[in-house]
């Protein structure tokens, strides 16, 4: 892979960066900092519903998911920006071989080739 292959890479993964510290950052300030007296209201002079306690820990639940899926997305093009420093992006870690441009476009963070992925599902 020629370099000015690498740089449009690595400038690829440093924008679904930006944009995914951006999405936890805005799942973590409307989520999971939200208490349930928050989702009430303050003013509020009346008891939370049972059923409605149960949505707001659902939905709190549901952005921890999503906060920790990114999290893991984030640590993996940490991981591919990291290959491309050292000179590995794009290369197989199972069989070696250069991975193709057309994978690593549709998904730059891969670490395997089609073939090498398919034998390890």
């Amino acid at each position: 892979m020629n370099s000015k292959d690498l740089e449009n890479f690595r400038k690829l993964l440093l924008e679904k960066r930006e944009e995914l510290l951006e999405d936890i950052g805005q799942h973590h300030d409307l989520s999971l900092k939200e208490s349930v007296k928050d989702s009430a209201g303050t003013d509020a002079t009346y008891s939370t519903h049972m059923a409605d306690q149960g949505t707001d820990a659902q939905e709190r639940e549901k952005a921890f998911y999503i906060a920790s899926r990114d999290e893991k997305y984030l640590r993996n093009i940490d991981a591919a920006l990291d290959r491309i420093e050292n000179g590995t992006f794009g290369i197989c870690l199972s069989c070696g071989e250069e991975i193709p441009k057309e994978r690593l476009e549709a998904v730059p963070i891969t670490q395997h080739c089609i073939a090498c992925k398919e034998k390890n599902k």
